[in-house]
């Protein structure tokens, strides 16, 4: 009787152990920050045509395209090209006519991408992005996808006002 009842006790603690032990992930997820270029490539390719490139100032980007739409990614606070701080998706178009009320509009009803004109007078979107402390992944994935929704949403908006 007292060998069962010590038993049951221990039953008990162990699966009260088990209950409170915190569960660690069998596999740790997969962190990406600005460094991570072929990373960040192989998922914009998921995307569409993506390759890797350098911008003016000798920094890395990545040339692509989604929805049949150029952009490029640009990597910010580069140290001799490596050990970037941040990203920016950027898209931008030649001989497109938009208001600055209509940048203006986009820019006050879009939660993300920010609309301007460029110095010749062209429109573009921009989307900077925060991965100085690395995100996972399945974040990095969602951002891209994001990007191209934005992308796709500004050139259908630009096709509908311009001129305006």
């Amino acid at each position: 009787m007292k060998n069962h009842a010590f038993g049951v006790v221990l039953r008990a603690a162990i699966l009260t152990a088990a209950f409170v032990t915190p569960a660690v992930a069998a596999d740790s997820p997969t962190i990406i920050d600005a460094n991570s270029l072929d990373a960040i490539l192989g998922l914009a390719k998921g995307f569409g045509s993506a390759e890797l490139d350098t911008d003016g100032v000798g920094d890395p980007m990545i040339s692509g395209r989604t929805n049949g739409i150029k952009y490029g990614i640009y990597f910010y606070g580069c140290e001799e090209a490596k050990d970037c701080k941040d990203i920016q998706f950027v898209s931008g178009w030649t001989g497109v006519k938009l208001s600055l009320e209509k940048i203006n509009e986009w820019n006050r009803t879009q939660r993300f991408g920010k609309a301007f004109i460029d110095e010749e007078g062209d429109p573009g979107v921009r989307f900077p992005v925060n991965i100085r402390y690395g995100v996972t992944s399945e974040n990095m994935e969602d951002t891209i996808d994001w990007w191209a929704v934005i992308v796709k949403s500004f050139k259908e908006f630009m096709d509908e006002n311009e001129g305006k």
